[in-house]
This record gives C-alpha cells, structure tokens and sequence, in this order.
C-alpha cells in the first residue's frame, strides 16, 4: 500500500477513536478543577492524579492536544497543591522550634 493511504487510515482511526472517547475532554476538565483548587487537598489530590491518568491514556490512543492540556494541568495543579501543604507542614514544624 501507498503511505499517504496507511497515513490517512491511521488517522481515520484516531478520529473516530478520538469520538468515541471523552478521556481527553475529562482530563482538561479535571486538570483545569486541579489547578484551580489547590487549597483544598481532597479535591486537587484526586483530580490531578485522574488527569495525569486519563492525559496519558488519550495521548497513547488518540493524540489529542486537549490530552495534553489536561495532563499538563494535573501536573502543575497536583504540583501546587503538594508544594502548599508541604510548606505548610513545615512553617508548623518551624514555629514550634
């Protein structure tokens, strides 16, 4: 076969793959909640880790741009979050000295 036919069949592929799945639509969204909420570990937590996930599993199966948004913005939201609480953690311990 021709590449540019095995080129346009892979993509046919990742379109209707990318159609079927709301994996990259739900790690955007829970990417977005993470960095937007980092205050509050039992929300941000939870979300990030799922974005990273479902980021992950829709680049490996479609490519998708949003994908990567959303697994950036887990990384950066559950990157916020553990930097806060950490620090806060250690102005406690620091204060009792």
């Amino acid at each position: 076969m021709d590449s540019t036919v095995l080129k346009n069949i892979n993509h046919n592929q990742k379109l209707q793959a990318r159609k079927r799945s709301g994996l990259h639509i739900a790690a955007f969204v829970l990417g977005l909640i993470s960095m937007l909420s980092p205050l509050f570990y039992y929300i941000s937590l939870p979300s990030g880790i799922l974005a990273i996930v479902f980021g992950t599993k829709s680049i490996k199966k479609t490519g998708s741009r949003l994908a990567k948004a959303g697994l950036v913005l887990g990384i950066i939201g559950l990157t916020l979050c553990l930097f806060i609480y950490i620090s806060l953690v250690l102005l406690v311990l620091l204060a009792e000295l």
